[in-house]
């Protein structure tokens, strides 16, 4: 089923205004925030009418710069990086930065290919893991979604559903945040995508970045909850 898309901004379900955004992240205590991969973790993407054009990265480090206002921010991110690119390209001034926040790609690039080895894609992904979960950093990640696709592979959509599985378990082995995008509604917009039919307008980053703060907002509330405990009944 399509779903109709909002005109602007403001009016998107999906979408958080700044300072909400902001008021959910009150006591974020990241203060280095950087992003490594490639056209997903940049916010690669077209305009799309009554949305601000800004990449979900740049998106997201607005908001907890409204909360920290000395927040550092480093994206390397390159089009059409794979992930052996990335640790090659990007993981030095990386680990340089010292991020106590840390977004890694999906995989994306690895499976464009004639015929992608998943024993070695996993065997990158682990290594670009395994150093980031080095730098003590909270690390986040998107699944990729099902809009997104490379209409010459005809067996794409089960190479995505292969790298989300082993981006899922790779998260939750190295103890890093998932923003689920495979199953969202926004799948379904037909304003979704850019004029390259790959990577998402600005509709689509600004629904990305909301859905990342809420899952940075969820861990928050659990650490709030562990540390003050249950409430008794009064």
């Amino acid at each position: 089923m399509t779903v109709a898309a909002p005109t602007t901004e403001e009016t998107d379900p999906f979408c958080l205004p700044p300072l909400e955004a902001a008021a959910l992240l009150y006591d974020a205590p990241w203060r280095r925030f950087a992003v490594i991969g490639d056209s997903l973790s940049a916010g690669t993407g077209d305009p799309s009418p009554g949305y601000t054009t800004l990449g979900w990265a740049d998106r997201v480090a607005d908001v907890l710069r409204r909360v920290r206002p000395d927040l550092a921010y480093l994206n390397t991110a390159e089009d059409g990086a794979t992930t052996p690119e990335t640790l090659r390209r990007q993981a030095d001034r990386m680990l340089d930065f010292a991020p106590d926040l840390l977004h890694l790609p999906s995989g994306a690039n690895d499976i464009v290919r004639r015929t992608p080895d998943f024993g070695e894609i996993e065997q990158n992904l682990r290594a670009m893991y395994r150093l980031a979960a080095g730098t003590g950093a909270r690390l986040t990640v998107f699944t990729l979604g099902k809009a997104y696709v490379v209409p010459v592979f005809p067996d794409w959509r089960d190479r995505v559903r292969r790298v989300n599985d082993l981006t899922r378990a790779l998260a939750a082995e190295f103890d890093a945040t998932v923003i689920d995008m495979w199953d969202h509604p926004i799948n379904e917009r037909p304003n979704l995508l850019s004029a390259d039919g790959i990577h998402f307008a600005a509709a689509g980053q600004a629904v990305m970045a909301a859905e990342v703060v809420k899952r940075l907002a969820h861990l928050l509330d659990s650490a709030r909850t562990a540390h003050d405990g249950p409430r008794r009944m009064a």
